[in-house]
C-alpha cells in the first residue's frame, strides 16, 4: 500500500486528507501523541492559550527532541520573565533599567559584533577607542588624545581586576628590579564589593580591608597608614561604597601617601573604583579631586552600565599614562593595517553596548548628564528628608552630591523598638513589587541593619512620591498587624552584595 507524502507548509492549514496521512504515517512510528499534537497546533490564528501545547508545559531538565513553533516558545518565555518583576521598582540594582528608543535600535543593529574582533570590526573597535579617548579627558588624564591608555570591559568588576592587576605587576617588577621578595603581596580597602575579594583570592594577594566601626562606616588616612608596608602593592578607595553609597576620601589618602613616601621611601600607587562614582563626581562635584589630577592615582575603573547611563554589559578601565600599564599585560591586535592594545580579560562579548556608551557620550555630553544626575540627586534627597519624617527611621547618609552617588540608606533609630524589623519593612514593600534592600553590614558592624534606595535615570519624583505612600501603608499596616517574629536577614529578601 502506497503511504501518502505529508507535507505541512510553515504555519499553514493543513486539509482533512493530509490530517489522516499524518496521523497513519506518524502511528507506525511509535509517536503519534506528540506529532498528533504539533497538527493539532499547526493553526496559525488559534490563541496561544488555546494551543494544546501550552496544557503539557515546555521541558525543565532534559534536552528537547524536537522542534517547536518560535510563537510558542517566545510566548512561554516571555510570560516566564513576568515572575522577575518590574525591574524599575528594583531599587536595590546600580545598573541602568531605562534606555532611550535609540538605544533599543542600536543593540538590535550590532547583536552581531564581537567586540574582541576589532580586525573583524574595525569601526566598533574605532568607537571603543574614541570612548577611552574622552574618558581620559572627563577623569583629567595628562595622556589625552592617541596617547590615552584603557579599555572596555564587560563590567566594572572586570576592569577593577585589570588595575588590579596591573598594580601588582607594577610593584612585582619593582622589587624585582631591587633583589627583593615578590611572595607576599598586600592590598589595602574599605569595605568592598565582592569583586575585589575575588581579585586578591585569585591572584593571592594578602587582603587587607579596612572593617566598619560604629561611627565609622568607611576607610580614613589613617586606618591606611596603619596597614602599609614595603609588601602593599596598592590602595583602593571606593568612589561610591556599595553598603551606603558614600564616597571615600581618595585625595586624603593621597596626601596622607605623600607623607608616608617622605618618611619611608615607600611608594605605594592608587587605583579608584569609580564603578558608581566616576559617572557622578566629573558632572555634579567637578571640584571633588578624585582622579588624576591627584598623580598617586594611576588607574581607575568604572561602570557604563550604571550611571554611565549604558546597557548592561560595559565597563571601563583607564590607566594615567602608557608608562602605568604593565607591557606584559598587553595583546597587540591588527587594527586598520596598524596595532591596537587588547587588555580585556575576556574574550568574545558583545559590542552593542560600547557603541550604546559612545551614543550616550555624543547624545547627553557634559550638559545632560549632568542634568540627569542632578535630578537623581534632588530625587534622593527629596526621598531621605521624607523618609526622616516618618518617624523610626535615621538618615545615615541623604545623597548629597559631593558626599556619595544618587542614594540614601537609613537605620532603626537606637533605643527605639517599633515591632518590626527593617526585613519586615523591606517585605512589605515588596508586596506592591519594590525592591529597597535591607541588609546587615560587613565586619565590624555585622549586628546593625540598614536599608538603601538607588535613585537611578528613570526614578522620576512622580515615582519616589509613589513609593512614600506605600511606605506610609506599610507602616499602617505593620502597626494594625503586630509581628510575633521578625524576620531575619537570611529569611528576608536574600540580598548580598
Amino acid at each position: 500500500m502506497h503511504r501518502p507524502r505529508y507535507q505541512r507548509e510553515p504555519f499553514g492549514r493543513s486539509t482533512r486528507g493530509e490530517v489522516e496521512s499524518f496521523c497513519w504515517a506518524i502511528t507506525l512510528e511509535g509517536n503519534m501523541t506528540e506529532k498528533k499534537q504539533k497538527m493539532m497546533d499547526a493553526n496559525p490564528f488559534d490563541d496561544f492559550y488555546g494551543l494544546t501545547r501550552t496544557t503539557s508545559g515546555m521541558p525543565k531538565n532534559e534536552f528537547p527532541a524536537a522542534e517547536e513553533n518560535p510563537r510558542v516558545i517566545y510566548a512561554a518565555i516571555h510570560d516566564e520573565l513576568m515572575l522577575d518583576g518590574n525591574s524599575r521598582q528594583n531599587l536595590a540594582t546600580f545598573c541602568q533599567t531605562w534606555a532611550e528608543p535609540e538605544v533599543h535600535k542600536l543593540m538590535n543593529e550590532c547583536i552581531d559584533k564581537n567586540m574582541v574582533d576589532k580586525d573583524e570590526y574595525p569601526q566598533t573597535a574605532e568607537i571603543e577607542a574614541r570612548c577611552v579617548r574622552m574618558l581620559a579627558d572627563l577623569w583629567n588624564s595628562p595622556a589625552t588624545g592617541d596617547n590615552a591608555v584603557g579599555t572596555s570591559t564587560t563590567g566594572s568588576s572586570e576592569a577593577a581586576m585589570l588595575g588590579g592587576m596591573g598594580m601588582k605587576r607594577r610593584w612585582e617588577a619593582k622589587r624585582k628590579a631591587e633583589g627583593k621578595s615578590i611572595d607576599k603581596p598586600n592590598m589595602i580597602s574599605g569595605p568592598v564589593q565582592i569583586c575585589w575579594h575575588k581579585f586578591t583570592r585569585y591572584w593571592d594577594i594578602e587582603h587587607r580591608e579596612i572593617p566598619m566601626e560604629d561611627g565609622r562606616l568607611l576607610m580614613t588616612p589613617e586606618e591606611v597608614l596603619k596597614r602599609c608596608d614595603e609588601n602593599t602593592i596598592g590602595v583602593v578607595p571606593t568612589l561610591g561604597v556599595t553598603f551606603t553609597g558614600q564616597f571615600e576620601p581618595v585625595k586624603a589618602v593621597s596626601d596622607a601617601l605623600d607623607k608616608f613616601q617622605k618618611e619611608t621611601g615607600i611608594d605605594i600607587p592608587i587605583h579608584v573604583d569609580g564603578a558608581s562614582g566616576g559617572f557622578l563626581a566629573p558632572f555634579c562635584a567637578p571640584k571633588l579631586e578624585w582622579d588624576f589630577r591627584l598623580p598617586r592615582v594611576k588607574s581607575i575603573n568604572s561602570s557604563g552600565h550604571k550611571f554611565g547611563l549604558s546597557p548592561l554589559g560595559v565597563g571601563w578601565a583607564l590607566w594615567r599614562e602608557p608608562q602605568d600599564l604593565p607591557e606584559d599585560l598587553v595583546f597587540w591586535v591588527n587594527y586598520l593595517g596598524g596595532n591596537m592594545r587588547d587588555i580585556a580579560l575576556n574574550f568574545s562579548r558583545p559590542g552593542g553596548q560600547v557603541v550604546c556608551q559612545y551614543y550616550n557620550f555624543l547624545r547627553l555630553g557634559r550638559e545632560g548628564y549632568t542634568k540627569i544626575h542632578s535630578n537623581c540627586y534632588k530625587t534622593a534627597q527629596f526621598l531621605a528628608a521624607e523618609i526622616e519624617k516618618l518617624g523610626p527611621f535615621e538618615i545615615i547618609y541623604n545623597g548629597a552630591a559631593d558626599g556619595g552617588i544618587p542614594a540614601l540608606c537609613w537605620k532603626l533609630k537606637d533605643g527605639v523598638d517599633p515591632g518590626f524589623s527593617l526585613f519586615d519593612f523591606a517585605d512589605r514593600l515588596c508586596a506592591r513589587g519594590w525592591q529597597v534592600p535591607a541588609y546587615s553590614l560587613p565586619a565590624n558592624c555585622e549586628n546593625q541593619a540598614i536599608q538603601r534606595i538607588l535613585v537611578r535615570h528613570g526614578v522620576s519624583r512622580d515615582l519616589a512620591s509613589l513609593l512614600l505612600e506605600d511606605m506610609k501603608t506599610a507602616l499602617v499596616y505593620l502597626e494594625k498587624h503586630p509581628l510575633q517574629k521578625s524576620l531575619t536577614s537570611e529569611e528576608a529578601s536574600g540580598f548580598h552584595h
